[in-house]
């Protein structure tokens, strides 16, 4: 007879399936990019509370859950192989209600950005729309995928962008940066996922070009984009980006080190936590933009 699931791990198969820590940076970044990159800093406890920028952050939370959510709902075979472990549709939820799921965080994140404006509104439907065709076929094939993921990443502060307009070149910046350290990670994570990538007829970079060449892209896209960062920095005449600049070089300078390095797994799998390091170490750098 088999043993009844208990609530409490429904709830956490469920909080793991929607990546409940992804989701909090999300939060994060937005909130930090209102008070800190668009401001006024002073108000920042009228900020904290701003009805606006509350709706504009759930509807982004419900939109990116909902992408979580029918990735793994496509991707569930390719995971027993890469990630038995972490496989929760199937095992806490059954298939039928994580559609339900999927469905239902992304009509409410669609709806709050209608609530806000027709423009947010539109960028919702892009990225459900987006979030779909990744899950079900683009994220198989080279370097589209990877591409399409990370510009959903930037999307999260470019809906800003698009609805405060204010400090639009900053705004911009740190998406592009959040573009390309995406970018990085998301080819890393296909480094590492190989082995089940190709038993299931994926065409990623490293299938398709091998592990070697594949890095040998990684270096001329991280150096293209730090001179890029440093160009647009001087442009800009602001001093305090191309500190914050010279100090992000030291966790990319290791990055770039341990994937010369890089051969199994498990070195894969520590490059990828690395790339969320330096995301998070970038968000944390707009107190300071």
């Amino acid at each position: 007879m088999t043993r009844p699931i208990p609530t409490s791990e429904y709830i956490k198969g469920f909080l793991r399936l929607v990546r409940v820590q992804n989701l909090l940076i999300v939060v994060g970044t937005q909130y930090l990019a209102r008070i800190a990159l668009i401001g006024p800093r002073q108000d920042w406890p009228r900020l904290l509370v701003e009805s606006n920028l509350l709706l504009l952050t759930l509807s982004t939370v419900c939109i990116a859950a909902a992408g979580y959510i029918i990735n793994d709902y496509f991707d569930v075979k390719i995971d027993i192989v890469n990630k038995p472990e972490r496989v929760v549709i199937g095992r806490y939820l059954k298939r039928r209600w994580a559609m339900t799921a999927h469905q239902a965080l992304n009509i409410l994140g669609c709806a709050l950005g209608l609530l806000l404006s027709r423009w947010v509104f539109a960028i919702d439907v892009l990225s459900v729309s987006l979030l779909w065709f990744y899950s079900a076929n683009l994220k198989r094939q080279p370097f589209v995928g990877n591409f399409t993921v990370s510009f959903l990443t930037a999307l999260s502060l470019l809906v800003m962008a698009v609805y405060y307009r204010q400090n639009t070149d900053l705004l911009l910046i740190y998406a592009a940066f959040a573009f390309v350290v995406t970018l990085v990670r998301e080819v890393i994570k296909d480094m590492e996922d190989v082995r089940g990538d190709a038993r299931y007829g994926c065409r990623t970079l490293p299938i398709i070009w091998g592990l070697r060449r594949t890095k040998q892209f990684l270096y001329v896209l991280i150096a293209t984009f730090i001179t890029t960062l440093f160009l647009i920095a001087d442009s800009l005449h602001n001093p305090n980006l191309g500190w914050i600049f010279m100090l992000l070089l030291i966790p990319v300078a290791w990055l770039v080190y341990r994937l010369v390095q890089a051969d199994t797994r498990r070195d894969f799998a520590y490059l990828s936590n690395l790339c969320k390091l330096i995301m998070l170490m970038g968000v944390i750098s707009m107190v300071w933009a």
